[in-house]
């Protein structure tokens, strides 16, 4: 299965989901480290917070699940429609995130009470509620 972890810069995890332009693909499967399949840059308007899931086919289409430090409702909402797990985590490396997700066994992620905070104000205004 493919997996989708939002990195700022290609060796780490990245923040809010909603908001990563770049992700780093892997192939992925229980009991077997994960293989790097890729690495995808989204357009302004690929980023999940913009994308219209009308507007077609979306680069990570087809990834079992996306693995962030962290997501908003919205965006949580719209990946469950999309058939796809969101997991969020407190682990910094990519590779072992895909790893920790595929044994069941994920860093919790780190307590964001403003964070969340802001992310439910920017979800009120947003229009994938």
């Amino acid at each position: 299965m493919r997996v989708a972890v939002a990195t700022p810069d290609y060796q780490t995890v990245g923040g809010h989901a909603g908001q990563a332009r770049r992700w780093l693909v892997f192939e992925a499967e229980p009991g077997r480290a994960p293989t790097p399949a890729g690495q995808v840059e989204l357009s302004k308007d690929q980023v999940f917070h913009h994308w219209r899931d009308e507007a077609g086919p979306h680069p990570l289409d087809g990834v079992a699940a996306v693995i962030a430090a962290s997501a908003g409702e919205g965006f949580l909402r719209r990946m469950e429609k999309r058939g796809v797990a969101t997991v969020m985590t407190g682990e910094t490396d990519p590779a072992a995130a895909v790893a920790a997700w595929c044994a069941n066994a994920v860093t919790p992620p780190k307590p964001r009470p403003i964070g969340r905070l802001l992310c439910k104000v920017r979800d009120l205004f947003s229009e994938h509620r």
